[in-house]
Parts: C-alpha cells; structure tokens; sequence
C-alpha cells in the first residue's frame, strides 16, 4: 500500500468514525420522557390521604374530613420541605435534557436539576451552611430511577416510566421526611401535552 493510499484510508476511516459520533450525540439529544405533562387526578393516589395514613402510623391524630375537605391540606412547611411538595401536590411537570442533567420544570416555575453523569451517590450535605436540593438519576431498562436528597435531610426514591405507549408517564414516589418516621408512598399518573422537540 502507498503512502498516499494510506492516507485516503485513514481520512475515510476518519470521517465515518466522525458520523458515527455526530450520529450517536444527536441520539442522545432526545429522550422520550421529554416533554410537557399535566396531572391526571383520576388515576393518581390522592397525596392528602397518603400524607395522612403515614401521619396516623406515626400515631399522630388526623381529622378526618369528610365534607368540604381542603385540597392541598398538608401542602406547605418549612422551606427545606419544599421539593416534597413539589414532587407531590404540582398539576405540571416539564422535562428538559439538559447536559449533564435533565430539568424538571413544575408548578410556578420551581426548577429542579436531575444529575445523570454518574456523579458520586454519597454526597454529603452535613456541616454546609447553604445548600440546595441534590437529585441524580440513571435509567434501568425503561425506568428513569431518581434518588433526591432535600434541604431538610430525609429523601425521596421516584420511579419515572413511560406507559401507554408513551402518552402517560407513571411517577411512583417513596417519600421519607426527616421529620416522619413513616414514609409516604404514592403514584401519580400525568398525561402528555407534547414534546420538547415539536
């Protein structure tokens, strides 16, 4: 082989090994859990009730209500508290693919970044001043798998998985406070409005 052959070799086997690469980036630029979703009531657990069963089996005593129940009655607490509510009372969730994170958008606005460049899973927050609501994912076959760690110490395991071929998104959610000695454990089913690539 010539030197000049050669060198049409390697700039062929360049320039295919480059749109390989270009092909698997814009691959990975879309995921199908993307997009815009809006709360399905009608399919969800009701967060009120699943906060007040894990209240009772704390031994805390909760007034049934029956009539005129107010909806979103545990909603609200102290700030470090905040992404529980989010996770569990918001009617919108966007995702966005972001690198090296998605962006969950919800209600009012609320971001709220979602790690998946592998990075450490034992971060520790104890002894910081400040510091903000830490979540990382990584997919295991179909399920998006978030372990998110909040201001006030407890956690929250979310389960994100596309069902009916893909115009609903299940979101089951194990919520631990470090406030409650019980967790709470809901599903909640959104809809899909649309994607974030159309």
């Amino acid at each position: 082989m010539t030197y000049r052959h050669t060198i049409k070799l390697f700039l062929c086997l360049s320039l295919l090994w480059l749109n390989t690469m270009a092909q698997a980036q814009s691959a990975q630029t879309y995921s199908p859990i993307e997009g815009r979703w809006v709360f399905n009531p009608d399919l969800s657990d009701n967060t009120d009730k699943e906060v007040a069963r894990a209240l009772r089996a704390m031994g805390q005593k909760v007034s049934r209500c029956w009539l005129n129940c107010e909806e979103d009655r545990f909603r609200g607490g102290p700030e470090e508290q905040e992404l529980y509510d989010h996770l569990s009372y918001d009617k919108t969730l966007t995702i966005e693919l972001g690198e090296p994170e998605y962006r969950f958008v919800y209600d009012d606005n609320y971001q709220r970044p979602v790690y998946t460049d592998g990075r450490s899973q034992s971060v520790s927050l104890a002894g910081l001043d400040e510091v903000d609501d830490f979540s990382m994912a990584h997919w295991e076959q179909s399920s998006l798998y978030v372990e998110a760690r909040p201001r006030d110490g407890g956690f929250a395991n979310e389960i994100y998985t596309l069902i009916n071929q893909g115009s609903q998104l299940r979101v089951e959610l194990y919520i631990q406070p470090k406030a409650f000695s019980e967790p709470i454990e809901l599903t909640r089913i959104y809809d899909r409005l649309n994607t974030i690539a159309e």
